[in-house]
């Protein structure tokens, strides 16, 4: 399918033209920036948090009433991420311990390079002892990885190696796909699979791997490399990713469909906001767009920089106490509205650190000496405060504890009169009954 076809008169288009329009314009009978956070903290009680109950007995069956309950969160089922770059590559013990710390102190999700130029130096050399050992520390701290990118045209992930024959180049780019995703099963099993798609016709990054892939068609090379994964692992979450959040994009992912079943499960959404932040309009409209093919939505490269440009290009001033503090009230509010739509699963930020980041930008939580910013300790006040369950009580006379509680992991700590205590590891499910029954032996 080429450019001109995906802009031809369908519901999706004329939906998603009619959102470019509008732009960042107040429209009309929907709320302002302001209107939208001000429901925010409703939408969250409601898309976030489940109630039930914890019933407390003892060994012959009967009602504990006598306890102290605490219930206190362990992990978010929302994953809360970053891309996971400087991994033992800051040069500095110290300033990698402050990375590792930090980064694990706040966040459960972290995605993890397969960049093909850099992966893959050397033809039939990748680097898969750095990425176990990566991946083995995330497994150790309770951290979800997510693989990032598997097929892309841009000269990172298109090695200078790469013959100039068509035939070969689709050979190796599945056999890369399907033995990456086979050979971490179990360690990484979140993908994204094809990265950019939209911008492929007139192959713009001028490289090998791009020519073939215009030349394919962004539709059925998004296919081709979608249904190779899947082969390779089928219980994977497989996500198309893109920055053009425009009519192309949608287009090519409502084509991604056998027997009317989209190949894909998960939208991938960029948001480098490296020129200005998103009006919050904006987010939950196109929230609201990409939620109409049915599937979760992820943020995958979010970004806003706490210095100023000086050119054009890679050319950033280090980060200022005044951009800080814009940064930091502006990523709330952007992590606000997203936690409060009820489709959007994830959000990976993009760097964690001043130090190595993406355009040499200050777009880090961290300075380049991994002091934090006051974006992370604000975010933290939200993602380990506000939207964390922490609470106390006792149950009633029949040993029931009700309670509304963040989805994800809880440690329950039931303590009686005598001093005897227990501690119960429970999942709080979306969608689930949540009745969790505690023998206290």
């Amino acid at each position: 399918m080429n450019r001109r076809t995906f802009f031809k008169t369908t519901t999706a288009s004329a939906l998603l033209l009619a959102h470019s329009a509008s732009g960042a314009r107040q429209v009309k009978d929907k709320p302002n920036d302001e209107g939208i956070l001000a429901q925010c903290r409703a939408r969250i009680e409601k898309h976030r948090k489940g109630r039930g109950t914890i019933v407390l007995r003892d060994t012959l069956g009967r009602p504990i009433s006598r306890a102290k309950i605490t219930v206190e969160q362990v992990r978010h089922d929302f994953l809360f991420g970053c891309n996971f770059y400087m991994f033992d590559r800051n040069g500095d013990a110290d300033r990698e311990e402050k990375y590792r710390q930090q980064f694990k102190a706040l966040l459960n999700y972290a995605t993890l390079a397969f960049y093909w130029a850099g992966y893959e130096r050397q033809r039939g050399a990748p680097g898969y002892a750095y990425t176990e050992k990566v991946a083995a520390w995330c497994r150790d701290h309770g951290i979800r990885c997510k693989g990032h990118p598997l097929a892309w045209d841009h000269p990172a992930s298109s090695p200078a190696w790469l013959p100039d024959d068509d035939a070969e180049i689709a050979r190796l780019s599945y056999g890369r796909v399907r033995d990456i995703v086979s050979r971490f099963k179990g360690e990484i099993d979140i993908w994204d699979v094809v990265n950019e798609a939209t911008h492929l016709p007139g192959n713009p990054n001028k490289t090998r791997l791009g020519k073939w892939a215009g030349d394919l068609g962004p539709v059925e090379y998004v296919t081709r490399h979608l249904r190779v994964a899947r082969e390779a692992n089928l219980t994977a979450t497989l996500l198309v990713n893109d920055y053009k959040i425009e009519p192309a994009y949608y287009e090519i992912l409502d084509a991604q469909r056998e027997s009317g079943k989209l190949l894909f499960d998960v939208v991938g959404i960029q948001s480098h906001m490296h020129g200005g932040v998103w009006p919050l309009r904006k987010v939950w409209d196109v929230c609201d767009t990409y939620t109409k093919l049915g599937l979760p939505l992820h943020f995958t490269e979010t970004t806003l920089v706490s210095g100023p440009r000086l050119g054009p290009g890679e050319n950033w001033g280090a980060t200022t106490s005044e951009g800080e503090a814009k940064q930091a009230d502006q990523t709330v509010k952007f992590y606000t509205t997203l936690f409060a739509h009820p489709a959007v699963q994830a959000i990976t930020w993009w760097d964690f650190s001043d130090h190595g980041a993406w355009q040499r930008a200050a777009a880090g939580w961290l300075r380049s000496d991994m002091s934090p910013k006051p974006v992370y300790d604000r975010l933290r006040s939200l993602i380990k405060g506000e939207w964390w369950t922490k609470l106390t009580g006792h149950p009633n006379a029949l040993g029931i504890f009700p309670l509304s509680a963040f989805y994800g992991q809880h440690r329950v700590s039931v303590e009686l009169p005598s001093g005897q205590k227990s501690v119960t590891e429970i999942d709080w499910r979306h969608g689930g009954r949540n009745r969790v029954e505690i023998v206290v032996v």
